[in-house]
């Protein structure tokens, strides 16, 4: 299967940008505010499953007003920095995606590691035709009894209802455009709204492999505070989403992880 998607995808890499460049295949957009401790892990994810894959690719690391070495560390490692200032990560994906080139667009939240294997059926449900879509979530390390129960009911439901968390998406240049992007009024659950607008373009896919998403909110946080958190959002509709006041637990001063490691669960 690689060497057949690795011919199709160098014949799609020639495609030439403005610039008189090869186009990349694959533009990763990675939005972040403040992730110097978790950012190289998900950049050395992203080469390593990109090269093992095949295919030309480029990282687009959407800095959102960053106070810490995140832009560095980002252009240190391979990756082009569009920066702005709107703490809102709808807007921060949007401006990576106009700053990227690539034909499929693929969205990984700055704490997320890609696998070469989730990567590769990326590329191949792509190829079937494929619009868009995401993969199966698991968190790194120790997360609470209730969080792993939580996870069981919710991917396969999410697989059902053909929707997809934010920490990984991805869509045909296309498809994302024609969903008119992220939506940049909300501050939460806007890759709800662009999962459905997505279906609407064409196939939509959950994949059965994995990213490997940061449990850190999970393990710094109770259950009575996320879920006054998300209770507080969802009585309010839009409104909620919409309200500073109430995203805290997204955009407030993040809290020390009492004990990450981003890796893959064992078991693997």
């Amino acid at each position: 299967m690689r060497s057949e998607a690795g011919e199709i995808v160098g014949e799609r890499s020639r495609v030439a940008s403005g610039a008189g460049e090869p186009r990349p295949l694959i533009s990763f957009v990675v939005p972040a505010h403040d992730e110097e401790a978790l950012l190289p892990r998900t950049l050395e994810s992203l080469h390593a499953a990109a090269r093992a894959a095949g295919v030309a690719y480029e990282i687009v690391v959407a800095d959102d007003d960053s106070a810490d070495a995140t832009p560095r560390i980002a252009a240190e490692r391979g990756a082009r920095v569009e920066r702005i200032a709107a703490r809102c990560i709808a807007a921060a994906r949007n401006a990576g995606a106009s700053a990227s080139s690539g034909e499929i667009l693929v969205f990984v939240d700055a704490d997320t590691v890609v696998p070469e294997e989730t990567l590769a059926a990326l590329v191949a449900a792509v190829e079937r035709g494929a619009a868009g879509g995401g993969a199966t979530v698991v968190f790194d390390g120790e997360i609470p009894l209730w969080a792993r129960g939580f996870l069981f009911v919710l991917n396969p439901l999410m697989r059902r209802a053909r929707l997809s968390g934010g920490c990984f998406l991805f869509a045909r240049r296309e498809a994302f455009d024609a969903a008119k992007g992220f939506d940049e009024s909300v501050l939460v659950s806007e890759e709800i709204g662009f999962c459905r607008r997505l279906r609407r373009c064409g196939p939509f896919v959950v994949l059965r492999e994995r990213v490997v998403t940061s449990g850190r909110k999970l393990r710094a946080h109770s259950f009575r505070e996320i879920l006054a958190a998300l209770g507080a959002i969802a009585l309010r509709g839009r409104a909620g989403a919409r309200n500073r006041r109430l995203v805290g637990l997204w955009y407030g001063p993040r809290r020390e992880d009492p004990g990450a490691r981003l890796d893959l669960p064992p078991g693997r």
